[in-house]
């Protein structure tokens, strides 16, 4: 039977999901308020980081100094793995247990180009985020803010706190998006196993003197 130290790994400050920060303490505080239920609080910063973060797939930076939960802050925006961390950052801001998963996804909501870039329809390294929450895991996906799937008319994924919110399975009556390979879950960002991945299936993103996605990663 769990016990809440078995949790203590999914509560503590991590190189990634820096949740001592100051910054990241205040948004959490910010945007919920202690007197609610820890389901009310862990909606609430899903709901803050879903459409206050904006989704930005073309900023990938691969060095692991500057990834982090309170950088994803600072700059408003980031892809799905950094407004993941931010999200698990406030809730163990708010002593809520979180964690971190991966996967493989096919047609990600993107827009041609990123496809285009990628070179696949296969979008590695899918982060979404859980919540311990009523003696269980619940799966979220903060990644994209509501603005976003306006644009493309596909309804913004909710979170009740209670019923796992990971895709976005049919959109104007077909699948949307298909969950191919999970890599697990994590109480911290696997950055080695990240870049060990992208090398495998997107090995144009390394490739030097390219028109490629290279020119815009920063190793």
């Amino acid at each position: 039977m769990n016990t809440m130290t078995d949790f203590e790994i999914y509560l503590r400050p991590t190189q990634f999901i820096d949740s001592e920060s100051p910054e990241v303490i205040a948004y959490a505080k910010k945007h919920t308020d202690p007197n609610k239920s820890t389901k009310q609080q862990a909606k609430d910063l899903y709901y803050a980081v879903r459409d206050d973060i904006m989704y930005d797939p073309y900023h990938l930076v691969l060095d692991p100094t500057v990834i982090s939960a309170s950088e994803t802050l600072k700059r408003g925006s980031g892809y799905c793995i950094e407004k993941s961390l931010l999200l698990a950052a406030a809730g163990r801001a708010l002593g809520i247990p979180s964690r971190l998963g991966f996967s493989i996804v096919q047609n990600h909501l993107s827009t041609k180009k990123f496809t285009d870039m990628l070179r696949t329809d296969k979008f590695v390294f899918h982060g979404y985020n859980e919540f311990w929450l009523d003696n269980r895991w619940v799966k979220c996906t903060p990644a994209f803010n509501k603005s976003l799937c306006d644009k493309f008319s596909v309804a913004a994924l909710e979170f009740d706190g209670e019923t796992d919110s990971i895709f976005h399975e049919y959109a104007h009556g077909q699948k949307y998006m298909e969950y191919l390979h999970e890599y697990g879950q994590f109480d911290d960002f696997p950055y080695d196993l990240f870049v060990a991945e992208l090398k495998v299936h997107y090995p144009h993103l390394f490739e030097q003197n390219s028109n490629s996605l290279a020119s815009w990663v920063t190793n």
